[in-house]
């Protein structure tokens, strides 16, 4: 008897693998899920209390289906992301905070006015969580089969953390699983959210120092070097570079880059150590950080762990900007 269950279970996880959403139902696919949950490792008072009755929810694959094509200027990015009253609230609660942000900065290596730009990018200061269920958001796109299996391992992840002690009614965020103040998916809040005051489980919707502390231990485990900046704007000499010398790959010693007569977009001298190793960029740059006709950057290693976070150039140069601006008087 026990080894026809493990047929009959093994069978309908292939089929909720392999067949699109309009050939097994919901509730099929559900109870079948339940199971790979179990075999997963999550008991199964857990998968029956997160999951329960739960239903598609229709505005998550609208949404989903319906992503608004990216045609925003590194202008128009910067404008939005790093806004005047962004920069002003980034100051204030840096000044508010900052000697528990200082602390956890120190802790990881991270500086405080990073904090408070990922916290600002990510939910404009904790404004802007999202209001879904991320367990049925996640089970929605699970079952839907256009990216199953990447939401189905979410998911499971999910599961994973209300067995540790989240309370599933306490996960709400995006319509695509991101969670909380700084929007991690179950996969990256597992691997890195962290408690600053060591109560488990970390609470990254409600307590702003768990959040920060998640924050600072992620960057350092995107590879986060402390006491190097992320990088910084600059201007290109009258004769301009070589086409070249542009890109990610491409990385060169500071001491080189101020000998071709690149300056900070002030047009003060390149400061920092002469051997740190940076990379000339535009910030409209293709996938290979070539080309492009958008304001210049030198980027250099935490430059790309900001870019492993989000893997978009506007993105991880809005967040540098952003805390540089943070930080400025």
């Amino acid at each position: 008897m026990r080894s026809f269950t493990i047929f009959l279970t093994a069978l309908l996880l292939g089929l909720t693998s392999a067949a699109p959403a309009a050939d097994l139902s919901f509730a099929d696919w559900l109870a079948a899920f339940k199971s790979e949950a179990v075999a997963a490792g999550i008991e199964q008072s857990v998968a029956d209390q997160a999951l329960g009755d739960i239903q598609p929810i229709d505005r998550v694959l609208e949404l989903d289906r319906k992503q608004p094509e990216f045609t925003m200027t590194w202008d128009e990015y910067l404008a939005h992301t790093a806004s005047p009253q962004r920069v002003a609230d980034g100051k204030k609660l840096l000044a508010q905070n900052r000697q528990q942000l200082r602390k956890i900065g120190r802790d990881h290596g991270v500086p405080a006015q990073q904090l408070v730009a990922m916290w600002g990018i990510e939910s404009n200061f904790g404004h802007n969580m999202g209001s879904f269920s991320v367990v049925q958001a996640l089970a929605t796109l699970a079952y839907d089969g256009r990216r199953s299996q990447y939401f189905r391992g979410e998911l499971i992840k999910a599961l994973t953390m209300v067995q540790r002690g989240v309370r599933p009614e306490n996960m709400r965020g995006s319509w695509a699983g991101a969670m909380g103040q700084c929007q991690f998916m179950p996969s990256t809040y597992l691997n890195y959210a962290q408690s600053a005051s060591g109560q488990a489980p970390a609470d990254i919707w409600s307590r702003q120092e768990d959040v920060w502390a998640s924050t600072a231990n992620y960057l350092s485990g995107l590879g986060w070097k402390s006491g190097e900046p992320w990088g910084m704007a600059i201007r290109l000499p009258k004769r301009g570079l070589a086409p070249v010398l542009f890109g990610l790959d491409h990385p060169r010693p500071l001491k080189d880059w101020s000998r071709l007569g690149v300056r900070r977009a002030d047009g003060s001298k390149l400061t920092g150590p002469p051997e740190m190793k940076l990379a000339l960029l535009h910030a409209d740059a293709a996938k290979d950080g070539s080309g492009g006709t958008a304001q210049i950057f030198l980027v250099g290693d935490n430059f790309r762990a900001l870019l492993h976070w989000n893997r978009s150039f506007f993105f991880a140069l809005a967040a540098g900007t952003l805390a540089d601006r943070v930080a400025s008087r």
